[in-house]
């Protein structure tokens, strides 16, 4: 099973997708990292993929509980869910102002 889990890493760092929005503008988009950045959650340096692209976390842990809300019907879940949402777009939006204004020109 480690085997197998070692191949999908392998296979997810030689198959990962160029960003268009780079490749035209050479600015990073607000998504840019988070493929490197699942990478290293899935290789377990949690510490790195947070400092890579820091709302990966909250956007897993907002799908996790999607997913749990459309089988159980959480009580209160889209009022949740949609704080959520709001939370993790302030992390992107942060972290790609701070991102830009700290990138060598």
């Amino acid at each position: 099973m480690l085997l197998f889990f070692v191949n999908i890493i392998n296979w997810l760092e030689a198959h990962q997708i160029p960003c268009l929005f780079k490749s035209l503008t050479h600015f990073d988009c607000p998504g840019c990292g988070m493929q490197r950045s699942f990478i290293l959650l899935m290789k377990g340096d949690i510490t790195s993929s947070f400092f890579m692209y820091p709302a990966l976390i909250p956007i897993l842990l907002l799908f996790a509980f999607l997913f749990m809300h459309v089988i159980l019907k959480i009580k209160f879940g889209t009022l949740i869910l949609k704080y959520t949402y709001f939370v993790c777009t302030g992390i992107i939006l942060v972290s790609y102002i701070i991102k830009l204004l700290t990138a060598k020109i």
